[in-house]
């Protein structure tokens, strides 16, 4: 199947069906009077990973890769990406027609600066003084009102230096006085169908369906806290605010207030596509709604869920008329929304003397996993090390006993497999990354069958990063892995696995205070690189969801300091650092971890007052072992040593009795988990 879709791929990418792909979107433009049109990734809930229906910047680019955004104008086409895809962009456009904005370079200017330097040269060729202005069609459900809020702010800017270009009689002539006779956004609300989007128009019945996978309910022993409790919790903080709705649109905040999940919608994702409320009525009862498509409700299993929870099924599209209603209705309206993860459809109804744009109540709520989440994750990762180890003694016997070259996109098939013969897995929990020798250094690299895919033997290292959903928790690891003798694996290769594996070390056994933000601990993962002028372009960490998103707000572990979130007692995160040399190798450890309270002090009965403080430390979540003999031991201290011995003492005694005795997969883990050999 992998070929297949590759052959899929490159069909799509042909330059001519490219070319009347763009004159059909050029041609709507133009009957909409459009001059220039975006077209992101994002679906109306700003979800990272988006379903194949709301995949227009791929369908239109032929670049499949999953951040870039597109502009089309009357003569041009540009693609903004970061550098993470800057290779894979330049192999899928067609650069006669499309030009690649390579993101966040200096010279690089952002699409709200871009457009208003084409509003600006359309408004100096204007033939007559009442030139219609400048309009940038967007679709308002895929963009969030800070977009919008980006692109006015920057047409204002280049509209008060026009004004100040034009001299006094002109100002008076008032034509300019008005921004929007410059330009404007256009939300495309006249648009014949209910999308508001231009290239659902040319995609037509082409377009893949909006997935309607049904819900299941997500049992109490995993979820440990009650739909209803959660709600009349948002109910509390709700009314601290004096807020009387609450609106929630992205899918795992959904999936986690009502204890449901679903497969299908949105790959590796356990979520459904709906939008919910919660409101305070006038008279002080309160209602809940979930807004989706009929056919995620049918089950007889979701329909006494909701009953039982007190929550209200309405349809999807149900979502903005209803917020108009509450404000009209309500006494003294507030609407509770975070404005950076709504949609500008939902977010302009909302007059801002009525908008509480702060993050919602489910956030810090699902950041913070209770008893029962975290059983089952730790469950999860004893699973996913026993699938692992199988995985690994097969690949090690291929690779070092049979001779034999596996291919990356074998190797990611194999690993997927043992991982679906553990009990309750239901899918990957992103696409594996599997990546020989400098494929290891393209840090977001998924392999398929074509001219980049490489073949793991002895005489390069590979880096796995994978992970698997399960019905009770969320697994993602990486490990890197050489099976070559000691005189193939090279010396630099080595520093820099020990660098980054002391790093890893260095932030694990971390002790801190709780409420720390992320960015102060980062560096511990990072200091035994920076002290030989080295570093990794991503972050440490990021926080991860208990049967959920493999990647959750609002915590994070980076150098970015404008995240000022706290680190919590119950929070699971990554600390995965790294090392990339483009086109030799990269080397990447990565565990999950629990955060857990520490008790620090020399004695329990020393006096409280004076460490008020509470202390937390991580504890690993994840049961996979880390390969000794790529370790330099002459840069290890005896307390690193001392912390790996422990380490694989634990993935032993957790891991083990899910193996079979006198298999393969036993005497692999035997031998890893071993005690390492001191100088």
């Amino acid at each position: 199947t992998m070929s297949l879709t590759t052959e899929e791929k490159e069909h799509e990418c042909e330059p001519s069906s490219n070319d009347v792909l763009l004159m059909k979107v050029r041609e709507q433009m133009d009957n909409y009077g459009i001059d220039a049109l975006v077209v992101p990734t994002a679906d109306p809930h700003l979800s990272e990973y988006v379903s194949d229906a709301f995949s227009r910047r791929a369908y239109l680019t032929g670049f499949d890769g999953s951040a870039g955004t597109a502009l089309v104008t009357k003569d041009n086409a540009y693609l903004w990406t970061d550098s993470r895809y800057w290779n894979q962009a330049n192999l899928q456009l067609d650069s006669s027609r499309w030009t690649l904005m390579k993101e966040r370079l200096e010279t690089t200017p952002t699409i709200p600066q871009f457009v208003s330097d084409l509003a600006k040269t359309k408004f100096n060729h204007k033939t007559s003084e009442v030139a219609e202005p400048f309009r940038l069609g967007i679709d308002p459900f895929v963009h969030p009102a800070s977009f919008a809020k980006e692109v006015e702010t920057e047409f204002k800017k280049v509209f008060d230096t026009l004004d100040q270009e034009n001299s006094e009689e002109e100002k008076n002539n008032e034509n300019l006085g008005d921004c929007s006779k410059f330009a404007l956004i256009d939300t495309l609300d006249n648009l014949p169908s209910k999308e508001h989007n231009l290239v659902d128009l040319v995609w037509g019945d082409a377009r893949p369906a909006v997935p309607t996978s049904p819900f299941r309910v997500h049992p109490i022993m995993y979820a440990g806290t009650s739909a209803k409790d959660k709600v009349s919790d948002i109910i509390t903080q709700m009314k601290s605010k004096s807020a009387t709705l609450s609106v929630f649109s992205a899918l795992d905040d959904i999936a986690y207030m009502f204890n449901i999940r679903a497969t299908g919608d949105v790959f590796s994702c356990p979520v459904g596509i709906a939008y919910a409320t919660t409101a305070i009525k006038n008279d002080g009862s309160s209602e809940t709604k979930i807004y989706c498509h009929p056919d995620k409700t049918k089950s007889s299993d979701i329909q006494s869920h909701f009953a039982q929870e007190g929550i209200e099924i309405a349809p999807y599209e149900d979502i903005v008329p209803y917020i108009q209603t509450h404000i009209q209705e309500t006494t003294k309206p507030k609407v509770w929304l975070d404005k950076s993860h709504s949609n500008y459809a939902i977010s302009r109804i909302i007059p801002s003397k009525c908008l509480i744009d702060e993050q919602n109540a489910i956030v810090p709520m699902k950041a913070c996993k209770n008893k029962q989440e975290l059983d089952g994750m730790r469950k999860a990762h004893i699973h996913d090390g026993a699938a692992f180890a199988i995985f690994a003694s097969w690949l090690e016997n291929e690779i070092v006993v049979n001779k034999k070259k596996i291919s990356e996109v074998e190797i990611d098939l194999v690993l997927t497999g043992e991982r679906a013969k553990q009990p309750g897995f239901v899918e990957v929990s992103f696409p594996t990354i599997a990546g020989v020798g400098a494929n290891g250094a393209i840090i977001h690299y998924s392999a398929q069958e074509n001219e980049l895919m490489k073949y793991l033997d002895t005489n390069q290292p590979i880096l796995i990063d994978s992970g698997g959903q399960y019905e009770y928790g969320t697994t993602d690891v990486t490990r890197t892995l050489h099976f070559g003798t000691d005189d193939q694996i090279k010396d630099d290769f080595k520093d820099a696995y020990t660098r980054v594996l002391k790093g890893h070390i260095g932030l694990d056994s971390m002790i801190f205070p709780e409420g720390t933000p992320g960015f102060v601990v980062d560096v511990y993962a990072r200091q035994h690189l920076w002290g030989v002028g080295k570093d990794y372009g991503h972050g440490t960490g990021h926080g991860v969801g208990a049967a959920l998103n493999v990647h959750e707000g609002p915590m994070s572990i980076s150098p970015r300091f404008g995240n000022k979130e706290g680190l919590k007692e119950g929070m699971v995160l990554s600390n995965e650092p790294g090392y990339y040399e483009d086109g030799n190798f990269g080397v990447r450890i990565e565990n999950l971890l629990e955060i857990v309270e520490k008790n620090v002090g020399s004695s329990p009965s020393e006096d409280k007052k004076a460490s008020q403080k509470k202390f937390l430390c991580f504890k690993r979540l994840t049961m996979i072992p880390i390969q000794k003999n790529l370790i330099k031991l002459e840069l290890m201290t005896q307390q690193e040593l001392d912390w790996i011995d422990s380490y694989h003492n634990e993935v032993y005694e957790k891991v083990s009795p899910l193996v079979e005795d006198g298999s393969a997969a036993k005497l692999w883990l035997q031998k890893s988990c071993s005690k390492i050999l001191r100088k």
